[in-house]
């Protein structure tokens, strides 16, 4: 091969491996959000986090919920004060399955829970050395309602996502991110919200 094409094939091969670790560096959370805007909400207001009878059961997942939840609405404004009469509940659902790769039979155990509520589900029987022939897959929701005093919704977003990944924390904060772009006043109807996190 002559040397000019060796050096072309070089620099091919470099500028790939450039490109993939600079894609490797983050990955992207693809959101599908529905949010709804029914009453205005004032710039720099404060609120303060309200649960459900079972969300209150169970308030150590709820405090870490609620914690990813304080994080995104400081970016866009929001101001967390026990004593604010907007008032804002946040939910998280969760379900995992375990699929085969060989284009065969659905495989594994599936788990779901919104925080605060439990549920296990068992699928088929899978293959002779399972793990190797199969893929965890996640399907997620988050939802944001906020209230004002009186008790009417000022503010409703839920956003879904269904993905690969594991880190649960890292993706609910990725989604909540989501849920809120275009606050106070965001688009009507469904749409795909793409937000990149670091691998």
């Amino acid at each position: 091969m002559p040397l000019a094409l060796i050096n072309i094939a070089r620099k091919a091969l470099i500028s790939a491996a450039v490109a993939l670790s600079g894609c490797a560096s983050v990955r992207l959370i693809d959101t599908q959000v529905n949010s709804f805007a029914p009453q205005p909400i004032a710039a720099g207001a404060s609120y303060q986090f309200e649960r459900l009878p079972s969300q209150a059961a169970n308030p150590a997942s709820q405090d870490k919920l609620e914690a990813l939840a304080q994080q995104a609405l400081a970016k866009v404004g929001l101001v967390h004060q026990d004593s604010a009469q907007l008032r804002v509940q946040v939910t998280a659902m969760q379900r995992q399955e375990t699929i085969s790769t060989d284009g065969g039979m659905h495989v594994g155990v599936g788990l779901g829970w919104v925080f605060g509520h439990g549920s296990l589900g068992f699928g088929h029987g899978g293959a002779l050395f399972p793990g190797l022939d199969s893929q965890t897959n996640y399907w997620r929701q988050v939802g944001l309602v906020m209230r004002d005093a009186a008790g009417t919704v000022v503010f409703e977003s839920h956003a879904s996502n269904d993905g690969v990944w594991s880190d649960s924390d890292a993706v609910l904060a990725a989604m909540m991110d989501a849920a809120l772009v275009g606050f106070p006043t965001p688009p009507s109807g469904m749409r795909r919200v793409n937000i990149e996190i670091p691998r």
